[in-house]
């Protein structure tokens, strides 16, 4: 049985109407909704949300958490969730602004405008859907769609699937923007059992894949059947589901496909059937293979390396996009440079693309060299530092690379200033580290004036007081990827270059930098990159050789990861 009753509900009442969700439920958009959802999100600093983003501490799951933190700081969803393609677009907009429904109005506004370069085709969810919910039609119940999608679309959409052969499967459809708020408010399915004659009660059934959708119903008053088409483990169900004061709406049923929601029916009609309905039920569709998931993303694996490291003395680390985001005013400074490339003499200086590490890379320079701007993907990914941009236009040229650094800088002034800390409970970890008796750094290619600024402005009081040595680009001749920062920083500490010196950074500038000065190099994967990515910006070449010695995706692998090394190598005083 492939059907799954929450333990509290003895028995359902056998539904009268049943309200089914459109995507990711009765069809599949997601290939539109994820693209409309891309251009969406760079979109959220014009558009007044940013700074109405849920915090991070109200989050239902760890995983909407991450997903909050990532789009503030990078405007994209994160990768584990564009690879998975499991979670709605009312979802993503629950997670990121929670109660705020204005804010959550303002964003599906915003994606019907993105997502009108992008639907069009549909196709059903499940083979042979058409046919059970005919089957349903003929057991009496009566079927509608409440769903967010705008009328504008449902239609087209209805229209364009199988030939138009589902217009008249439903008694009535509502849209979101024919209600006041979208799920996860009850408006559309109210007026969808208004339609219908009817008042909400038990009898009445909405079938949805989403938490939006659950706790719809619950508010609805009706009974709630959570749609399991992505093939959630049932851990996740729970934890999405975790029944407490703040969150206390869960499903009162959980199918996995419309098959399973046939025999949760079948079983509610009992022995006594009537021999009219067991005609019914004899004229069932055969069952249709299980769907096939997207293949599934392949996390970089840290956890082999830990055998191989000396355990740390000094932890030297990047600043921009490892311990705080500064992301916003970076990307503002770079576009109001590159338009200058051909008064600052840069134009002529630019690589040949052929001679790029990746094809990226030639991409980037190619539009810089047409365009004098970065290219729109660099923008939308938010992932490659200023440093890594420089080093890609113009290689080993050290001289344009100053250039470009000195009109940076002067353009920086005009941005900077809002710094935070790059995940919550950083400074805490530093804290920490700083009592296990490690000595703490930071190297990075700021100039000292927005360095030195910034520093003392994250999180109000700042965390001078963390560092014993911190090495700015105008301190050494050669910025990173050079080693001249991380010997630098060696010197004022009276320390030698050694294995048991880490530098934790999150772009391949800082890999290069620490290999160069003979140092253990962490990647700080903060930008969730898979291991296909990594193994592209980190080849192993004779002209690339240079790869970090181990990779943590957030402060919390890079905590245990200390912790791992100093008991498997524990010096004398140290305390575990």
């Amino acid at each position: 049985m492939s059907y799954r009753i929450d333990t509290r509900v003895q028995t359902l009442a056998r539904p009268r109407i049943l309200l089914l969700d459109w995507h990711a439920t009765l069809v599949d958009s997601l290939e539109a909704m994820y693209k409309a959802i891309d251009d969406l999100l760079p979109q959220f600093e014009e558009l007044g949300l940013l700074n109405r983003l849920a915090p991070e501490e109200l989050a239902k799951t760890p995983d909407d958490m991450k997903l909050v933190r990532f789009v503030r700081i990078f405007r994209r969803l994160h990768p584990k969730i564009r690879a998975e393609r499991r979670v709605s677009r009312t979802d993503i907009f629950d997670a990121l602004f929670g109660p705020d429904l204005e804010a959550i109005a303002i964003a599906h506004k915003a994606f019907n405008d993105c997502y009108r370069d992008h639907f069009g085709e549909v196709k059903p969810f499940e083979e042979g859907m058409r046919e059970r919910l005919l089957l349903l039609r003929r057991l009496g119940i009566s079927l509608g769609v409440p769903t967010n999608r705008s009328r504008e679309f449902l239609d087209r959409e209805m229209a364009s699937l199988e030939q138009g052969s589902w217009l008249d499967l439903f008694d009535t459809t509502v849209c979101g923007d024919e209600v006041k708020h979208h799920k996860p408010a009850p408006d559309v399915l109210l007026r969808a059992i208004h339609n219908l004659g009817a008042e909400p009660g038990p009898d009445i059934w909405y079938l949805g894949d989403s938490r939006t959708d659950t706790i719809a119903a619950k508010e609805a008053g009706i009974t709630s059947i959570f749609y399991n088409g992505a093939n959630w483990d049932w851990d996740w169900i729970e934890r999405i589901f975790p029944r407490s004061e703040q969150h206390p709406h869960a499903p009162d049923a959980v199918v996995d496909d419309l098959d399973s929601l046939l025999d949760l029916l079948q079983a509610l009609e009992g022995e006594a059937m009537p021999p009219e309905r067991s005609e019914v039920w004899a004229q069932r569709p055969p069952r249709v293979p299980p769907r096939r998931q997207p293949p599934p993303r392949i996390e970089p694996d840290w956890h082999p390396a830990v055998v191989d490291l000396t355990a740390p003395t000094l932890l030297l680390f990047d600043w921009h996009a490892t311990l705080v985001d500064t992301l916003d005013a970076m990307y503002h400074a770079v576009d109001d440079m590159l338009p200058e490339l051909e008064q600052l003499g840069l134009a002529e200086h630019l690589v040949d693309p052929e001679q790029s590490k990746t094809p990226e890379d030639a991409r980037l320079v190619e539009h810089v060299r047409d365009y004098h701007q970065l290219h729109p993907k660099i923008k939308a990914d938010r992932k490659i530092s200023r440093t890594d941009i420089f080093e890609v236009l113009f290689g080993n040229d050290e001289e344009a690379k100053q250039i470009a650094h000195r009109a940076f800088n002067r353009h920086y002034r005009n941005h900077f200033g809002a710094v935070y800390p790059f995940e919550p409970g950083v400074k805490d970890m530093l804290v920490a580290l700083r009592a296990l008796d490690l000595h703490l750094g930071v190297l990075t290619n700021r100039d000292r004036e927005f360095f030195e600024h910034e520093l003392a402005a994250v999180e109000g009081s700042g965390w001078s007081e963390l560092f014993d040595t911190t090495v700015c680009g105008d301190d050494t001749a050669l910025r990173k990827p050079h080693a001249d920062p991380i010997l630098k920083a060696l010197k004022n500490l009276d320390l030698k270059p050694g294995p048991e010196i880490w530098y934790i950074g999150d772009s391949t500038t800082d890999t290069i930098a620490a290999k160069r000065a003979g140092v253990t190099s962490v990647f700080f994967n903060g930008a969730q990159w898979d291991q296909q990515w990594l193994d592209k910006i980190f080849p192993g070449t004779e002209s690339h050789p240079h790869k970090p010695d181990v990779m943590v995706n957030d402060f919390g692998e890079f905590w245990a990861l200390t912790l791992a090394c100093r008991a498997a190598r524990p010096r004398k005083g140290w305390s575990i």
